[in-house]
């Protein structure tokens, strides 16, 4: 995790973003009461407009409003077989309400989480009480394995981002083995047929010379 100005995050990240918005930063905002939930992925080409509250990157959203309330607020991120669901518990009624769904959400393996926030020249104080992380069981056939494995940017279905190069996947320990090898045997080669061609013009410049 790098430090940035994406709501204490680095601009231009990899992965999914999730983000409790508490002001508005855009002018003349009518059709949104704040503090305000959005979601964006990123490849790593995109960068968060603050100016404009994200609004052009941002899959979706909902106003939350979370500030002083005397009891705890809650947010569930879901995500399963490509569809992405977050939900609220804000009321202190222990009922969950539906803020973003989107589905063809593409995201790798081996990601982290983790949480930032920052604040401009009004400050608010929200208290992270804690994380929950939980692995879902989901049954796939051999085929949705294989596209989920294959994953190595994140993407949106019908949703075009700027292309980015997408991340080689780690060599094998043989396949790194079998490069170096051929690569030493090729080295060898070219000296030895550099040694021969040099010997050969040694012998017709004598030749010449007599």
């Amino acid at each position: 995790m790098q430090p940035g100005p994406v709501f204490g995050n680095m601009d231009k990240f990899v992965g999914l973003g999730v983000f409790v918005d508490t002001y508005p930063n855009e002018e003349k905002q009518q059709e949104r009461v704040f503090p305000y939930i959005s979601a964006m992925v990123n490849n790593g080409s995109l960068s968060y407009d603050h100016e404009r509250d994200g609004r052009p990157t941002e899959l979706g959203g909902c106003t939350a409003i979370v500030r002083n309330l005397h009891y705890d607020t809650f947010l569930v991120i879901r995500y399963v077989k490509r569809h992405l669901t977050i939900m609220m518990d804000i009321d202190g009624k222990h009922e969950w309400r539906d803020c973003i769904e989107v589905p063809g959400v593409r995201l790798p393996r081996g990601y982290y989480f983790g949480t930032s926030s920052i604040t401009g020249d009004l400050s608010d104080n929200h208290d992270l009480v804690s994380l929950k992380l939980f692995e879902l069981t989901v049954e796939r056939t051999p085929e949705e394995e294989k596209l989920h494995r294959d994953v190595f940017l994140p993407s949106v279905d019908n949703m075009k981002l700027p292309a980015m190069t997408a991340p080689l996947p780690p060599l094998s320990g043989l396949a790194l083995f079998l490069i170096v090898f051929f690569s030493l045997v090729f080295s060898v080669f070219a000296i030895v047929i550099g040694i021969i061609l040099y010997n050969k013009w040694q012998e017709q410049s004598r030749k010449r010379f007599y």
